[in-house]
């Protein structure tokens, strides 16, 4: 069960949502009553994801939050609650670029990647199933060597140097007004692990990386969803 510190008070939640909030059977039948019950008691909630800002909008729009978004691991911020515009910070171009040359170098790598980079403004995904560590020795002799290559256990992004989640959460935040100490995270991949550094509390929902559960606050006791689910009966427990 999660245990929140005591004699805290939070300003916010944040949420990965592949593996966090979603599956491959979309929803648990009871988050959207969890989550609107959370927002009702005033605790916005904010999504923070490695998909693209299209692909995280309606899932927004559908769980009826008030917080902002973070996509593609930080390189996309849009609070459209609160008024801002659309910041992209980071140019994709050069990943995309670096995804190309590697398919020259690795038989059979697929340089287009996943279905959604058609969408992609600052980073590149991969297929899951590609050697990210090859890419990385590959790419370190080359005019892309300051590019990051990182896993989230549905695909492998290229990422611009100094884009993560906790920087474009940062970013958010600052926005709002928010202090990062003053915010829950949940997460379940290595991607999420620069916002659990950031906040004032970490919920990792998956064991299967042990650097993952190493870096977060609290480990749930349920997997998956189903411990996003936990986390959320915890806070409103304390609100």
């Amino acid at each position: 069960m999660v245990e929140l510190p005591e004699g805290r008070t939070w300003d916010m939640i944040v949420f990965d949502v592949d593996g966090t909030l979603m599956d491959a059977e979309g929803y648990h039948p009871d988050l959207i009553p969890l989550i609107r019950e959370v927002e009702a008691r005033g605790l916005p909630i904010s999504l923070a994801s490695g998909r693209t800002l299209p692909n995280v909008t309606p899932i927004k729009q559908s769980l009826g939050v008030t917080g902002f978004i973070v996509a593609e691991n930080g390189g996309m911020v849009w609070d459209s609650n609160e008024g801002h515009e659309i910041m992209a910070l980071a140019d994709g171009s050069r990943a995309k670029a670096a995804a190309q040359w590697l398919a020259t170098q690795i038989d059979g790598f697929d340089p287009a990647g996943i279905e959604s980079n058609r969408w992609r403004e600052t980073e590149w995904c991969l297929f899951e199933k590609e050697d990210e560590d090859l890419m990385r020795e590959l790419l370190a002799d080359t005019e892309w060597s300051d590019l990051i290559v990182v896993p989230t256990g549905f695909a492998i992004h290229i990422c611009a140097p100094g884009i993560d989640k906790a920087g474009g959460l940062r970013l958010a935040l600052e926005q709002r007004g928010v202090k990062p100490e003053r915010v829950i995270v949940c997460g379940d991949a290595p991607n999420d692990v620069s916002m659990f550094d950031l906040c004032g509390f970490s919920v990792a929902v998956n064991d299967a990386r042990s650097s993952v559960v190493e870096r977060a606050d609290c480990l749930t006791e349920a997997r998956g969803t189903e411990g996003s689910l936990e986390l959320l009966r915890a806070v409103i427990a304390i609100l």
